[in-house]
């Protein structure tokens, strides 16, 4: 049996990593990998998160299973800090999932379930594992314009002449903020411009927001969510905890599922419930434990939040330093757009061959569509990669 299995396409990020472990030359620099780096380049554990598992040590008094949808303490939390402390908690339905990719996985065979037929509509570009899972699911899939090439911002214009062709039923997949790959985002007023849009389709929202608190904080960054949520009677939410609170291994995730009523909010929980019996039987508790206390705690809340808007402030920090020194040394404002973008992430706009000469000649790993995360930098390196760029002619 197991000789007749086919080999798997290879996943460009874990391909790319594997490169960089193997290359021996000093000075290398590893932009790839969507994780969040110190200056020192390691991935620090948070202090809050440090504290409630302290905490959790001495308190815990059994590792026994909780529910198949997780914990309703966790769920409560994570819509409270999503949401805002008055989301309409009447219609939500909620589950803990293994990681932000589970929630958009458990996302996806909910939708499966409610509507077989529905086309999921993907920003172009869009991460790589979203397309991936749709084709595994073999759902049918469409794309929308969303990035300008030319500006390096977002083709607004274009993105609402192609969602308007959506279906009703429809699913439009839509990045919360810091859009990965590009770094570029929504305006507010074009959240609500794109949420009367999507009241006039009758298609559905499914926002995956992986990033809260890393492009303009905390309350930012969930602006223009809560719009669609306010705007729309069903919307589906897909948040990670592991770049927020930096607990990539403990796979902590959440699905939301705004319902228009309370008997539907019925019917999701329940469903929700189902496919987490059906995929893991048991979600993860670990990560989704630490994450309940710490916003439960407003000291632990506090040192969250003043470590992640330190996170923020360095990255933003990194861009305009390195948008800055490319212009000194260009004599040219062409990269500015990388100060504006959010997140981890931008997209330089060099072509496969730009990014070969980067990986060949400077030991500079970024992905082939020129997907650099901005995390990996520190203020010894940022000149090295300005200087590469110019030098590869990009």
């Amino acid at each position: 049996m197991l000789s007749s299995l086919k080999p798997q396409p290879a996943d460009r990020i874990l391909a790319l990593m594997g490169e960089f472990g193997a290359d021996d030359r000093a000075g290398k620099i590893d932009l790839g990998v969507g994780v969040y780096k110190d200056a020192s380049g390691r991935t620090p554990v948070m202090r809050a998160v440090k504290a409630a598992e302290k905490l959790l040590w001495q308190a815990e008094t059994t590792k026994s299973y909780v529910a198949p949808a997780g914990d309703p303490a966790f769920g409560a939390a994570m819509a409270g800090l999503i949401l805002g402390p008055d989301h309409p908690g009447e219609r939500l339905a909620a589950a803990a999932t293994v990681g932000g990719t589970g929630a958009i996985r458990q996302a996806l065979d909910l939708i499966r379930l409610a509507n077989p037929g529905a086309t999921i509509w993907l920003p172009e570009p869009t991460w790589p594992n979203h397309p991936s899972i749709l084709s595994y699911l073999g759902m049918r899939q469409a794309s929308y314009r969303y990035f300008d090439a030319g500006t390096r911002g977002v083709a607004f214009d274009a993105m609402l002449a192609d969602l308007g062709r959506a279906a009703p039923g429809d699913v439009v997949l839509l990045h919360g903020c810091c859009h990965n790959p590009t770094g570029a985002d929504l305006t507010l007023p074009e959240w609500a411009e794109l949420g009367a849009l999507l009241a006039r389709t009758g298609a559905v929202p499914l926002i995956d927001l992986a990033y809260q608190g890393l492009g303009d904080g905390l309350e930012a960054d969930a602006a223009g969510t809560r719009l669609i949520a306010e705007a729309l009677p069903e919307a589906l939410i897909a948040a990670s905890c592991s770049k927020n609170f930096g607990i990539y291994r403990e796979r902590a995730g959440v699905l939301l599922a705004l319902a228009p009523g309370e008997g539907a909010r019925d019917l999701a929980q329940g469903t929700l419930a189902f496919l987490n019996r059906q995929s893991c039987s048991f979600p993860p508790d670990h990560g989704a434990r630490l994450v309940t206390m710490i916003l439960g705690d407003p000291a632990l809340r506090a040192e969250w939040e003043a470590e992640l808007d330190a996170m923020r402030r360095a990255m933003l920090g990194l861009r305009e330093a390195l948008a800055r020194e490319l212009r000194e040394r260009s004599g040219s404002d062409r990269f500015g757009f990388l100060a504006q973008h959010r997140g981890m992430f931008s997209r330089l706009g060099a072509t496969p061959e730009q990014v070969a000469r980067l990986r060949a000649e400077h030991a500079i790993y970024m992905l082939g569509d020129s997907r650099l995360n901005i995390a990996g930098l520190n203020a010894a390196t940022v000149p090295v990669l300005a200087q590469a760029i110019l030098d590869c002619g990009i």
